[in-house]
């Protein structure tokens, strides 16, 4: 009678943790599926908006553009002056020193 008690009582444990387990499995499961079609609806694209992002891009261009002209510190005329000047001046300086780079002495 113990042994058959003993046995009775392991198999309604064995049942116990195996129904636990099963429920387990389902929850994760469903957790999982879930998560898939989140991740679904997330990155299936709705609608186009190719029009709306080129839109947005030139109205940014634009906005910048303006702001450059309206905090520029210097005209046009002035600005490409400047440029040239500091672009003749490295140039002065490193045709001085042509020589000396290339071939690494003074060829004077």
């Amino acid at each position: 009678m113990k042994i058959s008690k003993l046995i009775k009582s392991a198999l309604k444990t064995a049942i116990y943790v195996m129904d636990q387990t099963a429920d387990q499995v389902e929850r994760v499961s469903d957790r999982a599926n879930d998560i898939a079609d989140s991740a679904r609806e997330t990155f299936t694209p709705h609608e186009n908006h190719t029009l709306r992002h080129l839109l947005s891009f030139a109205a940014g261009i634009g906005v910048g553009v303006g702001v450059g002209m309206l905090l520029a510190p210097y005209s046009g005329a002035e600005l490409r002056g400047t440029i040239t000047d500091k672009v003749q001046d490295i140039g002065n300086r490193v045709t001085g020193r042509g020589e000396t780079y290339a071939t690494g002495t003074d060829m004077r």
